[in-house]
């Protein structure tokens, strides 16, 4: 593998964002699920400034994305970054990518001040499991994630 660089998205990436997105959700069997459109991705990313994104690029060409954001730890008392999808192209897996990945993330929260970098990751998903721990990344067993969305979200607001 050549080596990887990085770079942070911009405003005219946007459709490659979403085209990562879309690889993700379809190789975790999801892409049903994606609403996700160029415009709102545009608001919520760079007019908004919720989230980042990060390339991995190999000889210039994108093969890998990150999409990352701040989260906040009351026990730490300082921000984390949260990574929400990590995808590295096909052809492109097994060399490092997405461990190169993790470390500049990682680089980037210790850059910051950060006290934690974490992530979510699928129960089927043994590969990035696997990966995970060689990483050394610790598993949350004690917690389980809940979420109220749709209906059951704007119900619950009124």
């Amino acid at each position: 593998m050549s080596k990887l660089t990085f770079r942070f998205a911009e405003r005219a990436d946007t459709p490659l964002i979403l085209h990562f997105i879309k690889q993700l959700a379809d190789y975790e069997k999801m892409l049903d699920e994606v609403v996700a459109d160029e415009k709102t991705l545009e608001e919520w990313i760079f007019d908004r400034q919720k989230a980042e994104v990060i390339f991995a690029l190999e000889d210039g060409v994108e093969v890998g994305f990150a999409l990352f954001f701040h989260n906040f730890s009351t026990f730490l008392g300082r921000a984390g970054l949260y990574l929400e999808d990590l995808f590295v192209l096909p052809e492109h897996r097994g060399k490092g990518c997405g461990k190169a990945i993790l470390k500049k993330l990682a680089s980037i929260a210790v850059e910051r001040g950060c006290g934690r970098l974490e992530w979510w990751c699928l129960d089927w998903n043994k590969p990035s499991i696997d990966f995970y721990l060689s990483l050394g990344a610790q598993p949350m067993s004690d917690w389980t994630v809940y979420r109220i969305t749709g209906d059951t979200l704007t119900e619950l607001a009124e």
